[in-house]
């Protein structure tokens, strides 16, 4: 006997192509769903921040599948986050100066680039960064803490492998693992001793003990369309969500895969207990 799906009600704010944005509850067994049933409720429109409804809509006639229309969003439509993350709502007008570019992080140990992307262009971005390395080695997925609420980081290896392999991997699996607020991706270019990573807030990282690809680096970004800026205005500076698209694998079967596809699970991390409180005698 399978047990029943249990899903939650979301508000969502919504930009649509004309008109200021709007607010509609929606229902999912998780945000992701819930986000694309928005969508489809208002025709071209994109979401701009999220949250879980505090109490869902009353009365059993709601439909299952049903979205509610709440009226004007106080949201604001700005950067167009990639598919894996939402700002909370209320919180868009902090992030006002959000916009694709790079910066050149201060650190006294390692060369770190980071840069984040608009929605559509993300996959190119990555891959595109992929395509453009002298070398690589492995692909480590982190299937991160939050993702079903596991309270568990699982880390996957792949064997020895190269970029075009890579690349094709990550085409085959964009939607469950580029598309996956829950997942974080690095390449391992061990002869540079540097790492290209997709984080979990969709920002693309090139970090190295040293700077001697730091000309090709930025060259490849210009390449990609993504030009240096003053400062990065990254999600995670306020409230946000973490969210899976709609047609991906849930955690168990997302493992399955990633087994089936040969890779290694390397590690289980898990969140340090906090110390013992100091008690007297």
């Amino acid at each position: 006997m399978k047990s029943a799906v249990t899903r939650t009600w979301y508000r969502i704010a919504l930009a649509a192509p004309s008109g200021p944005p709007v607010l509609v509850e929606a229902q999912g067994e998780h945000l992701g769903v819930a986000i694309a049933a928005a969508q489809h409720h208002v025709e071209r429109s994109r979401a701009i921040a999220c949250e879980v409804a505090p109490d869902g809509p009353l009365g059993e006639s709601v439909g299952r599948n049903q979205v509610i229309d709440l009226g004007p969003a106080n949201d604001v439509a700005g950067f167009a986050w990639p598919v894996g993350v939402l700002p909370q709502l209320g919180a868009t007008a902090q992030l006002a100066e959000a916009k694709r570019g790079w910066v050149h992080h201060e650190s006294e140990k390692l060369f770190v680039l980071e840069a984040q992307t608009e929605a559509d262009q993300l996959v190119d971005l990555y891959l595109g960064m992929v395509e453009r390395l002298p070398a690589a080695d492995n692909l480590e997925i982190r299937v991160l803490d939050h993702f079903d609420d596991a309270g568990q980081t699982d880390v996957w290896l792949t064997a020895r492998v190269n970029a075009k392999q890579i690349i094709r991997f990550l085409d085959d699996h964009d939607t469950d693992l580029i598309d996956n607020g829950h997942v974080e991706l690095s390449i391992y270019v061990r002869k540079h001793k540097a790492t290209l990573r997709l984080t979990e807030h969709k920002t693309v990282v090139w970090i190295a003990d040293t700077p001697e690809l730091e000309a090709d680096v930025k060259r490849w970004f210009g390449e990609l369309g993504v030009t240096r800026v003053p400062q990065l205005v990254p999600i995670s500076r306020v409230p946000h969500y973490h969210y899976r698209s709609a047609k991906t694998r849930d955690r168990k079967k997302l493992s399955e895969q990633l087994y089936r596809q040969r890779l290694r699970k390397v590690d289980t991390l898990r969140p340090a207990l906090p110390p013992p409180a100091d008690t007297d005698g």
